[in-house]
């Protein structure tokens, strides 16, 4: 896909949220077994439960993967003063079975301001193999992630 039409780089994610990155892996997202397209507009009771989660693809079968989910524009597009603010973080997702243990990842203290950059960096955990996005917007309401031009 050119970088022009990804819905991580329309969306500014790739620049506010990530560096560009190579994809070696596929994220499939799945809410009420419906599966969310990268990009979508979204209502809060259409994402309110915990999504299931494909990882497929990568260099390793046995690789555990470390899921961030957050809001970079909080709490608004026009005020994102607690940019990017943490919805939840999951750590070692595997692809497979693996019984070795794994460094322990602690939960920060706080949700606003989360940077998943330093993240990454602090806890050695490279580049992205994947990710997704979707817009969320209030129930009734309008709202969403601004688009650069």
């Amino acid at each position: 896909m050119s970088m022009s039409r990804d819905p991580l780089v329309v969306g500014s994610i790739i620049g506010d949220v990530v560096d560009h990155f190579a994809a070696s892996a596929l994220l499939r997202l799945f809410y009420n077994h419906r599966e969310m397209t990268s990009g979508s507009e979204l209502r809060p009771s259409q994402v309110a439960g915990e999504p299931a989660v494909q990882i497929t693809g990568g260099r390793d079968g046995r690789a555990l993967y470390t899921l961030v989910m957050v809001d970079p524009d909080a709490p608004s597009p026009s005020n994102p003063s607690k940019r990017e603010y943490l919805h939840w973080l999951v750590t070692d997702k595997e692809a497979i079975r693996v019984k070795t243990v794994r460094q322990s990842i602690y939960a920060p203290g706080w949700r606003s301001n989360f940077n998943t950059r330093d993240f990454a960096a602090c806890y050695s955990l490279g580049s992205p193999v994947a990710a997704a996005y979707f817009n969320c917007q209030r129930e009734g309401g309008c709202g969403g992630r601004r688009y650069r031009s």
